[in-house]
C-alpha cells in the first residue's frame, strides 16, 4: 500500500506512467539477427562492470618497482608499477586472473558483435533513408571499439604491448608533416614516454567509454524515434513492424542475453587462457618478443604491414615511409568508404525513398559482391598477420608465403565478389529458397548479360508504387517465426530527420 502511494502520487507530479506504457508496448522484431546488436550491448555493460574491479588494483604508471608477488619467476625482479600490479593482480588477487582475462575476452565479443551487426546491416540495406545517420553512428562505435581495445591491450607494459606501441610510434612517425609533433602529443614525449601508460590509461577508462556511453544512447534514441525495420512478408509494411511487444515477451529474451553474455565471457575468462603477460615479460625498449600477434581487430592492419612491399615514394618532396600505405592510408579509407556507403549507394541505384522494410542479399547482387570481395580482402589480411606462426607449424619459408599472399589479397577478392554476384543473382531470378535448391539452368541465365525478370516479379515496380497499407507478398526465406500464428501489430512510422 505504502508503495503503491508513493508511485501514485509520484506519477501524479511527473506523468510518467503514459510514457511507460507507450515504451513498454513498442514492438520488436522477432528475428533473431536483431539480437547481435544486444551482444554488443550487454559485453559493454559488463566491459565497465569488470573494468570498475580491474581499475582498484592496477596502478597505471611507469615508475619503476620491484615485485615481490608470489609469481616466483618474477619475484625479486625491478619493473615498472604497471607490470608489476598487473602480475599482482593475476596471480594475489581472489578472481582477478578471471576478471583480467574475462574483461579482455568481452573486448574481443563486443567488437567482433558491432562488426557482425554492421555486416547484418549492410548486406539487408538497412543503412538506407532515413537510417543513415545510425548507418554513421555504428562506424564510429566500430572505430571506437578498435581505439579503446588497443589502449587496453597496451596497458599491462608487457613485452608484447610494448612491441605493438612501437609499431603504434612507427605509424605516427610515417605521416608526413605533422608525424613527428603527433607522436610527441600522444604519447607525452619521445617514445617510450614516462607518461605514455598515464594517457593510455585515462583514454582508455574515461575518454572513449564516455564517447561509446553517448553513441549508444543516440544510437538508441534514433531506433525509437524510427522504429525497428523488418524482413520482407506476409503483413510486412513500411507503416508497421510485426514481432513481440517490448513487455514482457522481448524482455525475457533480452535478459536471458545479458545473462548469456556475462557467462560466456566468465566463462572464456575462467577456461581459457589469454594474454599470458607473465610469459613475454616486462617492456623493455631494446627488446621484442617473436612471433608476435595484436588482437583481431587490429589483426588486420598487422597483416597489411607485412605484405607491404619495400616501396617508398617520393611525394610532393616528401619520401613516404613503407608503413604510411599500409597502417595509415588503407585505415582511412576503409572507414572513410564505411562513413559514406548509403550516399554512395544512393548515388549509384538512384533511390532516394525511405525504407522500412529490408532487403534480403539476393536482391541487389551489387551490393553481395562488394560486400564478400571485402570481406575477402580483410580476411586475407587476417590471416597475413600470423605468416610466422603458419611457417612454423607448415614448413613453408615465410617470405614464400608473404609473396602468396600478396597475390591472394588481390585476386581472391575479385573471385569471390564475382562468385557472390552471380550466386545472388541467380537467387534473385530464380526464387529457389537456398543455393542449394540452384539448379545448373539458375546459374547459366544469371551469367547472362541482360537480366530475364520472371512474369511473376514483372509488377514488382507496380506493387512498390500501392498504398503502404496493403500488404507485400514478397517472396521471402527464412525471417523467423510462422507469421501466420499471430496477427501482425501495426505502429505508426516515426518522423524522419
Amino acid at each position: 500500500m505504502i508503495i503503491r502511494r508513493a508511485v501514485q502520487r509520484t506519477d501524479e507530479r511527473l506523468g510518467f506512467s503514459s510514457t511507460a506504457k507507450s515504451g513498454l508496448n513498442k514492438v520488436f522484431p522477432d528475428h533473431w539477427s536483431f539480437m547481435i546488436g544486444e551482444i554488443a550491448l550487454y559485453s559493454f555493460v559488463y566491459l565497465v562492470l569488470s573494468g570498475v574491479f580491474l581499475t582498484l588494483f592496477f596502478d597505471a604508471s611507469t615508475a619503476r618497482t620491484v615485485y615481490e608477488g608470489s609469481y616466483d619467476a618474477m619475484h625479486g625482479s625491478e619493473t615498472s608499477a604497471a607490470y608489476a600490479s598487473a602480475l599482482q593482480l593475476s596471480h594475489d588477487v581472489r578472481m582477478g586472473l578471471v576478471i583480467r582475462q574475462s574483461h579482455h575476452w568481452a573486448a574481443l565479443l563486443f567488437t567482433g558483435a558491432i562488426v557482425v551487426h554492421l555486416c547484418r546491416i549492410f548486406f539487408t540495406g538497412a543503412f538506407r533513408r532515413p537510417r543513415g545517420i545510425n548507418w554513421a553512428v555504428g562506424v564510429t562505435l566500430l572505430l571506437l571499439a578498435i581505439v579503446n581495445g588497443f589502449a587496453g591491450y597496451s596497458l599491462p607494459d608487457d613485452l608484447l604491448s610494448g612491441t605493438g606501441l612501437r609499431v603504434a610510434n612507427a605509424v605516427l612517425l610515417s605521416i608526413p608533416v605533422v608525424g613527428g609533433w603527433l607522436a610527441f602529443l600522444v604519447w607525452g614525449g619521445e617514445f617510450p614516454a614516462e607518461a605514455m601508460i598515464e594517457r593510455l590509461y585515462v583514454v582508455h577508462i574515461l575518454v572513449v567509454p564516455a564517447l561509446i556511453t553517448a553513441l549508444i544512447t543516440a544510437h538508441m534514441v534514433i531506433l525509437v524515434r524510427q522504429k525497428h525495420t523488418h524482413f520482407p512478408g506476409p503483413g510486412r509494411t513500411d507503416t508497421n513492424v510485426v514481432g513481440s511487444r517490448l513487455w514482457p515477451a522481448y524482455a525475457v529474451r533480452s535478459v536471458g542475453l545479458l545473462f548469456f553474455v556475462v557467462a560466456l565471457a566468465l566463462a572464456l575468462g575462467g577456461l581459457v587462457q589469454i594474454n599470458p603477460i607473465w610469459y613475454w615479460g616486462p617492456f623493455e625498449p631494446g627488446s621484442a618478443t617473436a612471433p608476435a600477434q595484436p588482437d583481431w581487430y587490429v589483426g588486420w592492419v598487422d597483416g597489411a604491414l607485412r605484405l607491404m612491399p619495400p616501396w617508398e615514394p617520393v611525394v610532393f618532396g616528401y619520401r613516404l615511409s613503407s608503413v604510411f600505405l599500409p597502417a595509415v592510408v588503407l585505415p582511412g579509407l576503409t572507414f572513410l568508404v564505411l562513413y559514406l556507403w548509403p550516399w554512395l549507394e544512393r548515388l549509384v541505384t538512384g533511390d532516394r525513398r525511405e525504407h522500412q522494410v529490408l532487403q534480403r542479399p539476393r536482391d541487389c547482387p551489387g551490393r553481395v559482391a562488394a560486400g564478400v570481395a571485402a570481406l575477402t580482402f580483410y580476411g586475407v589480411l587476417l590471416i597475413a598477420f600470423s605468416l610466422d606462426i603458419v611457417s612454423q607449424y607448415t614448413g613453408i619459408a615465410v617470405f614464400a608465403l608473404v609473396h602468396s599472399f600478396r597475390v591472394a589479397v588481390l585476386v581472391l577478392p575479385l573471385l569471390t565478389g564475382a562468385v557472390a554476384f552471380v550466386l545472388a543473382r541467380a537467387l534473385r531470378d530464380s526464387d529457389a529458397e537456398g543455393l542449394l535448391a540452384l539448379t545448373g539452368s539458375d546459374l547459366r541465365r544469371s551469367l547472362r548479360r541482360h537480366r530475364e525478370v520472371p512474369a511473376e516479379l514483372s509488377g514488382a515496380d507496380d506493387a512498390e508504387q500501392r498504398p503502404a497499407t496493403e500488404p507485400e507478398h514478397t517472396p521471402t526465406g527464412p525471417v523467423g517465426r510462422d507469421e501466420e500464428e499471430s496477427e501482425p501489430v501495426r505502429v505508426e512510422a516515426g518522423p524522419v530527420p
